[in-house]
């Protein structure tokens, strides 16, 4: 019975800082775009070369 005066406030002190990080994630902006970086994984940024050719100044 003794060991509830301990595990109750250490479970309600990492509840509580469970909430503060997720509203300090919202105010930081974390969850503003959700579809973007998944669909960022699919786009190529440049193709590199198979041959063993050097590949062509990019344009600038």
């Amino acid at each position: 019975m003794n060991v509830l005066y301990v595990l109750v406030p250490l479970a309600l002190a990492l509840a509580l800082g469970g909430v503060a990080a997720f509203r300090w994630a919202v105010r930081d902006g974390q969850f503003d775009d959700v579809e973007t970086p998944a669909l960022r994984v699919l786009l190529d940024d440049e193709e590199a070369p198979t041959d063993g050719a050097p590949s062509p100044p990019p344009d600038a």
